[in-house]
């Protein structure tokens, strides 16, 4: 089968989503499930024949000696994909009931941007070479800032001229120039098993250059100092975060310096020059930093959005250990990390649809209105703390044994440190939902009522909470596609 054909689906909806448009929601609605069906049942496809040891590549498109654009599947893109494409179907199932519940204008040209950006990710997770993965990640990027920039507010435009200044500009100015020079030292910008500088004779500066261009140019796996754009575009409206957050643009973003390491780079050439050292404390900073940070956020998404930040650069850390076990701990973590940070942030959007509310200080007692919502809420905070029996504690503990074999023990210590520090930010919410008791305005006693968001956000914050559960038990079939790396 040709990976080409996982682009089609999101792509050919587009007519569909138009023409229906906001006269017939419904049938709108409808078709982009079936399309999400269709790329679902595609990628699992792909993963059979994988599995199959079938070669799964596209044609290509040369455009200089050396550089073209094809796809081809691996075991983390086929991964990152059947992510991708199994929670567009979850989003856009609670995007109706956001976007309804919250009367959002715009609604079809959301959608349309969406699948878009589904479309992009497809051919991020398939590019064969870097080239191909950076022209889809650019891709992404300009099909996901109207979606930032929903509303049209002032604070919306600002965010979104902050989003593409740092995106794009971290790519245009760091991340070409090192696809450029990489070309240049090897003759080849391929994903190739062991990587392709393996001939290559460059020093311990320039391999370490070059790496930090890519990783910092890479501003979508907001490392720290290149992640203000994050908490400023959670000015969007909640399914907008939850694609950014969980379904494409920062999964995008480690996905890219995954693959960079394990199939340009490869993991010999990484020890033998020391290049990783350098940001290995850039990526364990970010990890303690941004959870300090959150801590002292109010704003529910805010706090969640500095929370991706330092789970984020777990996945960077991870890939940067240079060894098999902890890239496996890296790819696992972008799949836990994607279920219950999108739990995290449904939840977020729920509140606000059936109460209004958007400051943590206010939700004292809401536990009572919303137990299924909070219920949630708290399986996601504890897989993203790390704790059975969710998905979130075998990607850490793949993580910190991968730390070990590579002897970097003073990682392990980040990763338990950030895990008390998840506590401390996460567990206090549904705390203050469930055993503080709700303010009383006035003569409002329907504190107690039950006031949950629609149906349709409920189902889907039930899917995702399902997930963090169940793939606590089917982690082996990850890691089997994994173990082929």
């Amino acid at each position: 089968m040709n990976p080409l054909v996982t682009l089609l689906p999101p792509l050919l909806v587009i007519p569909f989503i138009i023409f229906f448009g906001e006269r017939q929601k419904n049938i709108r609605e409808l078709c982009i499930f079936i399309a999400g069906g269709i790329l679902l049942v595609l990628n699992i496809s792909l993963y059979q024949n994988f599995l199959d040891g079938q070669t799964i590549v596209s044609g290509s498109i040369t455009l200089f000696d050396g550089l073209k654009l094809y796809l081809k599947a691996e075991p983390l893109g086929i991964l990152f994909a059947l992510l991708a494409s199994f929670l567009w179907i979850v989003t856009t199932l609670y995007s109706i009931g956001y976007m309804r519940g919250h009367n959002e204008k715009n609604q079809t040209r959301f959608y349309v941007c969406f699948a878009i950006a589904i479309a992009s990710v497809m051919a991020a997770a398939y590019a064969g070479n870097l080239l191909t993965l950076f022209v889809a990640y650019e891709a992404i990027t300009l099909s996901t800032f109207p979606l930032v920039t929903h509303s049209g507010t002032e604070k919306a435009k600002r965010a979104g001229r902050i989003y593409l200044g740092v995106l794009m500009g971290g790519s245009i100015v760091l991340l070409m120039p090192a696809i450029i020079v990489i070309w240049w030292i090897t003759g080849s910008v391929d994903f190739v098993s062991g990587g392709v500088f393996n001939e290559s004779e460059v020093s311990p500066f320039w391999a370490t250059l070059l790496l930090m261009l890519i990783v910092f140019g890479t501003g979508k796996a907001a490392l720290m100092p290149f992640h203000n754009w994050l908490p400023n575009a959670m000015v969007a409206p909640t399914p907008v975060s939850a694609l950014l957050h969980a379904v494409a643009v920062v999964k995008t973003g480690v996905f890219l310096i995954i693959k960079v390491i394990v199939y340009i780079f490869g993991f010999d050439f990484i020890a033998s020059t020391g290049a990783a050292d350098i940001l290995l404390v850039f990526a364990a900073g970010t990890i303690l930093l941004a959870s300090l940070i959150a801590m002292t956020k109010d704003n529910l998404k805010e706090r969640l959005a500095y929370s991706t930040i330092s789970q984020l650069s777990y996945i960077v850390m991870a890939a940067l250990i240079a060894n098999t076990l902890a890239a496996q701990g890296a790819a696992l973590h972008i799949v836990s990390h994607a279920f219950g940070k999108i739990t995290l942030f449904f939840c977020a959007g729920a509140i606000m649809v059936a109460l209004h509310k958007k400051a943590i200080s206010e939700l004292d007692g809401i536990g009572k209105q919303m137990p299924y919502t909070m219920t949630a809420f708290f399986i996601a905070a504890i897989s993203i703390i790390g704790l059975p029996p969710l998905i979130g504690v075998w990607s850490k503990l793949v993580i910190a044994e991968g730390a070990i074999e590579g002897g970097q023990l003073w990682l392990v210590a980040v990763l338990i440190i950030s895990s008390l520090l998840n506590i401390a930010y996460l567990l206090p919410i549904p705390i203050r939902a469930f055993f503080k008791a709700a303010p009383i305005e006035g003569d409002n006693y329907q504190a107690c009522e039950m006031q949950e968001a629609p149906l349709a956000c409920l189902v889907a914050i039930a899917i995702t909470t399902l997930g963090c559960i169940v793939l606590f038990f089917q982690t082996h079939t990850i890691s089997e596609l994994l173990s082929l790396i």
